[in-house]
Parts: structure tokens; C-alpha cells; sequence
């Protein structure tokens, strides 16, 4: 199904909302059975996994700390450039906890590598991620996410959390947008 927005920007819907439910629910049934009941140290990715995050919290019954990083690298392009990270929000003290990195988007897998070993440093007791898109054919780096919502193609997309120049986070579906757009 294609929409066309009120700026005349046109978009095909990739994943329903319906289609997001379901896929964010199977990924927080593979976090329950894989933390069977464990404390949870969830650290988000600013600020696309927002919407992520706060819908997978909601399904996770064990008891959760949630921490924030900031990371970017698109800045008003559509395909990945320098990464920048913001780190000064977590903790000092991750030591000896489980970490679930959680992200909207594996692209090239930079973000989520360098994300990683950062909070490796940190000492956790066990660190993982989750991701609910995955680009097919773009991984760059030898890490892959522990649990994936969809893999989708190589496509610009927007919606649920996802933005292009700021715009488009707050549609309640993922959708990508036609080339002469961008």
C-alpha cells in the first residue's frame, strides 16, 4: 500500500502495525526464554529504538533497569556516515549485570559493534542485542544482533521510531520512502 503525506512525500508500507505487534511479541517471548526471569539492564539507542524499547518493556515480566546511549551517524542523509556516540548517560556501574542493547535498525552493523564494545568494557555479565529491522545484504562488521524483529531490503525506511531529517518517527507503521523523495 502506498500513502502519499500532506508534504507530498510518498512512502510504501512495509510492516503493518499489526505486523509489528506480533514480530515486537515474538522478540520479547526469545528475551523471557533466554533471561527466564533474570534482572535486565536494557540499554536503548537514541532515538530511534524509543518506541521499540517502551513496547518491548511492556512484554517483558522480570525485573528491568533501563539506561539510554545516543548514537548517529545518518545526520540529513540517507545512507550512514561517521558515527558519533554520547555515552555520558549511563551508568558508571554495568558491571555484572545483563545488557540488552536494543536498536532500530542493523544497516551496516557500526553502530551496534562499536555500541557493543563499549559497553563490554563495562564489564557486564553477559551483553546481547536486539534490533527490530535488518537490512539484507549491508553488513559491514563481524557482529550480528541476538534477536531481530524482520529482515527487510535495502530500503530507506521510516516510522516507528525511524526518521528521515527528524521527520516520520511517529507513524505507526515502518514504511519506506520512493527515491525522488529522499
Amino acid at each position: 500500500m502506498y500513502l502519499t503525506l500532506d508534504l507530498g512525500t510518498t512512502m510504501k508500507i512495509l510492516l503493518t502495525e499489526d505486523e509489528l505487534r506480533r514480530g515486537i511479541e515474538r522478540i520479547a517471548g526469545e528475551i523471557r526464554e533466554y533471561y527466564q526471569g533474570r534482572p535486565l539492564t536494557i540499554v536503548a539507542v537514541l532515538k530511534g529504538s524509543v518506541v521499540l524499547m517502551s513496547d518491548l518493556i511492556r512484554l517483558l515480566d522480570m525485573p528491568l533497569r533501563i539506561e539510554i546511549v545516543r548514537a548517529s551517524s545518518y545526520r540529513d542523509s540517507t545512507r550512514p556516515g561517521e558515527l558519533k556516540l554520547k555515552l555520558d548517560m549511563l551508568p558508571s556501574e554495568l558491571k555484572d549485570r545483563e545488557v540488552l542493547l536494543v536498536d532500530d535498525i542493523f544497516d551496516t552493523g557500526y553502530t551496534l559493534a562499536e555500541v557493543l564494545s563499549q559497553l563490554a568494557r563495562r564489564h557486564p555479565a553477559g551483553l546481547r542485542s536486539a534490533v527490530l529491522l535488518r537490512k539484507e545484504g549491508r553488513c559491514e562488521v563481524d557482529v550480528e544482533p541476538d534477536f531481530v524483529g524482520f529482515d527487510i531490503p535495502d530500503r530507506f525506511v521510516v516510522g516507528y521510531g525511524l526518521d528521515y531529517q527528524e521527520m516520520y518517527r511517529n507513524l505507526p507503521h515502518v514504511a519506506y520512502l520512493e527515491t525522488e523523495d529522499l
